[in-house]
């Protein structure tokens, strides 16, 4: 591309090639903005690992140029991350009303300053740098979703945020696609389009429907009604609240993010429910099953929700019956599928009655399918064209809707986290790469647990660890004591007492050559043992346990 063109450079630091943890960065000259800053969920073989953000050096190096941080709504893949990176990052944050109250309540509980957030809504006009952005409203699982359109001194580029074209959402809220249109009419240099339900033909049905389910459901009920659904998803409450009132049943939450949500959404007035409907958890003693509906969180199988400790008979404030209702009003996330049906499984075994996503319309996903995503297109019209949220494989098909709408497939972009993507007047393309990938957090530890960890973890996990401890005198040398071996995860000691014999007897072997070869350094005498021992373990065993050689000086 020409020096002197003037250029816009997008630069993705999380969301390609995998649901979760979006975060891209904008940049023209001096002036940068950062949209979204999600996290992701480990997997499985992040062992012991409790959240991934994505990895912010570019925007610790370049905070002079940051001008804001621009989210498209609440949820945790696309704002979970910012009370990590607001550590580090002194910038004005921008959000709908309900986005920054969800927000507000993570950062007050990590201890981060809110005093930086600033509330929008669709319509709004906020001028960042060289960047002039508008917000318009979209359909999602999350009220207060929005689109956003980036004015830049080369041309429009149009995000589209998360979205599906809901023509019945339960709050009355119609996605603003005459809005879509203006800009198609305008021009538009850039379309950024939601990729997660690329794969799915058709249309996404209604919220609504779910309600109609629901109201189904509790007209059979004849005992107590559990729900579990995704904390933030306000209008699937909002229906369960209205199905309780109509079928004169009181309303309990249970789970502390259903908790803050339910309150935040009550107060923003996002949650319209009559006085009395939502009684305490522990009021629901004073009425019979018949008239109880219990909302919690849990529909994942994660291991301390809910719905999970109930279904293991572990929480403390409801236990199943026999002749309980649950509903698991969500479709599993990919990787959670086997903690779901163990749920279930669990929940089966103490007499319930489930329904769940694959016999019945309890769920409806908040993205939106193929012809969808095409009248996206028809609307906006882009001159070139960027797949976003989703994995490879969903960025592929997305593009390839495009394609068959008649864009030139020189005109569409699949990128990569970390890839600089270069655009503009007349092309797009790859021309570079920055740091990008994975921040994991353990604990209280932000990062310091990397892939030479994961690996001693994996191992551990699999073939566990030898411990041979060896007396040696520092003055002479010589062996004094050991050495005495400690298995853990390896093999059950007792019944295994010739291979640790043989094992000690190979330890010793080792540490005769280094005394006979004069070899004094310390570490060249454990890698001594850790070698001799490790090929010994393999032969008889073919595992490779982590071997940890301590030499005490006597």
């Amino acid at each position: 591309m020409e020096k002197n063109q003037k250029k816009v450079n997008i630069i993705p630091l999380g969301g390609l090639g995998e649901i979760g943890k979006n975060m891209t960065v904008f940049r023209y000259g001096n002036d940068m903005i950062l949209l979204d800053a999600g996290l992701m969920f480990p997997e499985d073989d992040m062992l012991g690992i409790d959240l991934v953000i994505p990895d912010i050096t570019y925007l610790v190096e370049n905070q002079d140029k940051l001008r804001g941080i621009f989210l498209t709504h609440g949820h945790e893949d696309h704002i979970g991350a910012l009370p990590y990176i607001l550590k580090q990052l002194d910038v004005p944050v921008y959000g709908t009303a309900l986005t920054l109250g969800i927000l507000e309540g993570r950062l007050e509980e990590a201890g981060v300053s809110t005093a930086n957030l600033n509330a929008i809504k669709s319509g709004d006009r906020i001028r960042a740098g060289a960047f002039k952005l508008e917000f318009m409203r979209v359909n999602h699982s999350i009220p207060d979703a929005i689109g956003i359109a980036i004015h830049t001194p080369i041309g429009l580029i149009i995000h589209t945020g998360d979205f599906k074209i809901d023509q019945t959402p339960v709050d009355g809220q119609v996605m603003e696609l005459n809005r879509f249109a203006e800009y198609g009419d305008r021009g538009v240099l850039l379309l950024m389009a939601d990729s997660t339900n690329a794969e799915r033909p058709g249309y996404t049905p209604s919220e609504k429907m779910v309600g109609e389910t629901f109201d189904n459901e509790f007209r059979h009920a004849e005992n107590r009604i559990i729900i579990a659904t995704f904390s933030s998803n306000v209008h699937r409450i909002q229906q369960i609240c209205d199905t309780a009132v109509r079928y004169k049943r009181k309303v309990a939450v249970i789970g502390r993010s259903m908790q803050n949500v339910v309150r935040i959404s009550l107060e923003l007035g996002y949650l319209k429910v009559s006085e009395g409907t939502i009684i305490d958890i522990d009021e629901t003693r004073n009425y019979t099953n018949d008239k109880i509906v219990i909302i919690c969180t849990g529909s994942q199988g994660e291991p301390m929700s809910a719905l999970t400790r109930m279904s293991m008979g572990e929480n403390r404030k409801v236990q199943i019956v026999p002749g309980d209702t649950v509903i698991i009003s969500a479709s599993p996330i990919p990787g959670n599928e086997k903690m779901v049906s163990n749920t279930i499984n669990h929940l089966y075994m103490l007499g319930a009655e489930v329904v769940y996503e694959k016999a019945n319309g309890v769920h409806v996903s908040g993205h939106a399918s193929q012809e969808e995503l095409k009248i996206m297109q028809n609307l906006v019209r882009p001159k070139f064209f960027m797949p976003v949220h989703g994995e490879y494989r969903h960025l592929i098909k997305h593009a390839g809707l495009a394609v068959a709408r008649g864009m030139d497939k020189k005109h569409i972009v699949i990128a990569e986290n970390g890839a600089v993507v270069e655009l503009t007047r007349d092309k797009i393309g790859i021309n570079g790469k920055v740091q990008a990938g994975k921040v994991l957090i353990d604990g209280l530890g932000v990062g310091d647990v990397g892939n030479i960890v994961l690996r001693d973890r994996r191992q551990l996990s699999q073939d566990g660890i030898m411990i041979v401890v060896v007396g040696i005198d520092k003055a002479t040398n010589r062996v004094t004591s050991g050495p005495d071996i400690v298995s853990r995860g390896f093999v059950y000691v007792r019944e295994a007492e010739d291979l640790m014999d043989q094992a000690k007897v190979k330890v010793q072997d080792a540490l005769n050559k280094c005394e006979d070869n004069k070899v004094t350094e310390w570490s060249a005498i454990k890698g001594a043992i850790r070698d001799s021992l490790s090929r010994f373990l393999f032969d008889k065993t073919r595992r490779r346990p982590m071997i940890l050689p301590i030499i005490m000086e006597v």
